[in-house]
This record gives structure tokens, sequence and C-alpha cells, in this order.
């Protein structure tokens, strides 16, 4: 847990994951509690400040997993996920985590027609486990579920509340991701001027803009999101890991301090995990994100990388590929032939092209390494019968 209270006392902007909690409720995963374990471990040594591991008063299965990662003695800050209720809370406190996070409804449309409710109900109750999670000495997260529907003087009041009763955090819940950037920053701006609280951002990705909402409420104050790795959660699911840490670095300057050479193992490891599968084209860490196929691209990123990629693949335990295809050009078949060992002429790389091109788009494809040998062999076979037919002529 000294990672993200020395990152809190410095003022740093950090990342809390629910890939245990939010991520698990997404529809049909189940983690065992081996795999679990395995993925605290992984976020902890990538460097992820806090980990929310999930809901202690469901018991069985769950809070033993819950219990054996805080007995591991990691450097993350370990979190329980809690409604509003001090039994709740006695589920968390059993199973020894140093945060707690507090979760209630705010939206006027979920304490009407979920809590069947007044906002008085709502303040009174999250009064009560506030007080009491602190009365234990625990890191509180007061969650404000649907903040991003609610009344923005009533969400400052429960803010303030929160903080009266000693909360160290809001988070901001865009729970049906219903918000845009620039609404986002406008809003989290004005949370956090009236209130001066420490504000975590948690957005879900239904219109897919959770990792750019994410970002704005950084704009505008928060400081730490919530994400999970490859973005599972209700529904599309929420704040990507990998995404978030990579455009904190590259797009704010801000550098959170993970290892981002691990992202790519263990955004394998929980695709694994949760039986879903990671797309090729999944920013920052799907293997398309370096594979060049345009004769353009391909040239250019062999000539400087700076040119088609803005960070090296190596950064995120991947490798930049030269991919032959119907849209290739004679520079990526020199190189692709060089790695067999085979240089090329100018015009037998254009002859090589005509070959190529026509293949892969039979095959609707790219070509595999040793299909483009046997397209060698038969461009070598072509030139010696023509070479044949030629000296029968003369």
């Amino acid at each position: 847990m000294k990672r993200f209270y020395e990152a809190l006392s410095n003022k740093q902007i950090m990342l809390v994951d629910t890939t245990l909690r939010d991520g698990e409720q997404t529809a049909g995963v189940v983690f065992s509690n081996k795999e679990k374990i395995r993925i605290a471990q992984m976020l902890d040594s990538l460097g992820v400040h806090q980990l929310e591991v999930g809901i202690p008063v469901m018991g069985g299965d769950e809070k033993e997993a819950i219990k054996e990662i805080v007995g591991l003695g990691l450097d993350a800050s370990i979190m329980a996920w809690n409604r509003a209720n001090i039994n709740d809370i006695k589920e968390s406190l059993d199973c020894g985590c140093d945060a707690l996070a507090i979760s209630i409804s705010t939206s006027d449309i979920h304490i009407t027609h979920k809590l069947q409710t007044s906002r008085e109900w709502v303040l009174d109750n999250m009064s009560k486990a506030c007080e009491f999670a602190k009365s234990h000495n625990k890191y509180v997260s007061v969650n404000a579920e649907d903040a991003s529907r609610s009344d923005l003087d009533f969400l400052i009041k429960f803010a303030l509340r929160a903080k009266e009763c000693g909360a160290d955090r809001i988070r901001f819940c865009d729970t049906v991701g219903i918000l845009e950037p620039f609404k986002t920053l406008e809003i989290v701006r004005d949370l956090h001027t009236a209130t001066g609280m420490d504000i975590e951002m948690h957005t879900h990705n239904d219109f897919g803009m959770a990792t750019a909402n994410s970002l704005a409420g950084v704009k505008g104050g928060a400081c730490m999101i919530g994400v999970t790795v490859n973005g599972l959660g209700e529904r599309a699911g929420n704040a990507v890991l990998a995404e978030v840490a990579m455009a904190l670095k590259y797009l704010y300057n801000i550098d959170v301090n993970v290892k981002p050479g691990e992202l790519r193992e263990l955004s394998e490891y929980v695709a694994l995990a949760s039986g879903r599968v990671l797309p090729v084209c999944k920013p920052i860490v799907g293997t398309n994100m370096f594979a060049h196929e345009s004769g353009i691209h391909a040239d250019g990123v062999i000539k400087h990388p700076a040119t088609y990629e803005v960070f090296h693949p190596e950064e995120v335990g991947l490798e930049r590929q030269i991919i032959i295809g119907k849209h290739s050009g004679s520079r990526s078949i020199i190189l692709k032939f060089k790695e067999y060992g085979i240089d090329l002429s100018d015009s037998e790389a254009a002859e090589m092209l005509t070959m190529v091109r026509s293949a892969a788009v039979d095959l609707k494809r790219i070509l595999f390494d040793k299909e483009l040998m046997y397209i060698y062999e038969e461009y070598l076979r072509k030139k010696i019968k023509d070479k044949d037919v030629k000296a029968l002529n003369c």
C-alpha cells in the first residue's frame, strides 16, 4: 500500500484498477480465485496505485480471494467495494483492506426509481457509513453513482457532506457513459472548485468515450482515474488501463510510473482469464498497433519509425511488423526478403510485387512467409523459363 500513499502525499495522478470488481461484472465473466490473485500480482508489478478487488459482503470465494490478496503484502493499496451499509463495511473490515469504497446513487432517476427514497435518505445513509468506516481508520472513497446524471447542486452538497464525515475522496461515476469530454471537464471542474476534494474518475464506455472522459476529468482537477484491463466492465466496459496510462504519458506529459513493457502480457492474461479475445486492433496493446502493410506507410516507418509510430513497439511489449499483402510496396518486399537472406534488386522487387498483390487478392488476406517463398520460387522458375525462351528465339 506504500505506493498509493506516497503518490497521494505527493499529489500525483494515480490509477485505480477495478478489473477484479467492475471488470468481473462484465456479463458472463468469472475469475477463479487463482486468476484473481495472479491478476492482482501482475497489476501490482505493473505499478498500479490502488486495486479495487471485490465485494466482501458476497462472502464465499469472493471474500476468501480478497483476504488472500490482502495477505500478499502488495505495494498497491487494496480497496473493497461496499454499499452505504454498515454490515457491508464490517465484512470489508474483516478482510483487512486498507481502503473502502462506499457507493450510493446521487441522481434523481436512481433515487426515485431504484432506491425509491429521497435525497435526504441518501445523505443520511452515506454519512453513517462513511463515519463508521473512518472510525476504523480506513481510507474512504465515497462513490457518487450516476453522478453524471445528478443535479450538480445536490452532487456538491453530497460531496461536502462526505467531506464533513471524513471521506478522503469522491468517485465521480459516469455510470451509463452519457458524458462527452467537454461536459465532463465543466462538471468536474465545478465539483472540484466547490469542494476542494480529491476526485476519482470512473467512466463507462457506452458511447466509446470512457478514456476521453477520464482524461477530461484530469483536466478538470481529478487526480485519480478508475480503469480496467482491456476495458472490461458493465455493458460496454470501463476506461482501459493501457490507453489511460499511455495517453497520460504521451498526450498530457504525465507519467504515472507504470511499467509499459508489462502491458501486453497483462492484457493477454486477462483476455484468457475472462474469455474475451484481445482484438488485434486494440489501442496500445493490439498486434496491429505496429503492423504496417500500406506501401507508403511501410516505406516511411522503414526510413524513420516516428513517421507512423508515436512510441517504440518494444515499450509496450510488442514488435514492429512489415505485413505483405495487397497494399504492400516494393520497399516492403525488399525488406521482407532480406530477412530470408535474399537481396532483391528494385526491378526484381517490382516484378515480385505484381505476383504478391495478385495472390493477396485471390486469397483475400495477407501472405504468410512460406507463401512468399513459394511465390519467389515461382518467380525464379518463370525467370528461367523466359530466359530459355529468349535463348531459343535467338
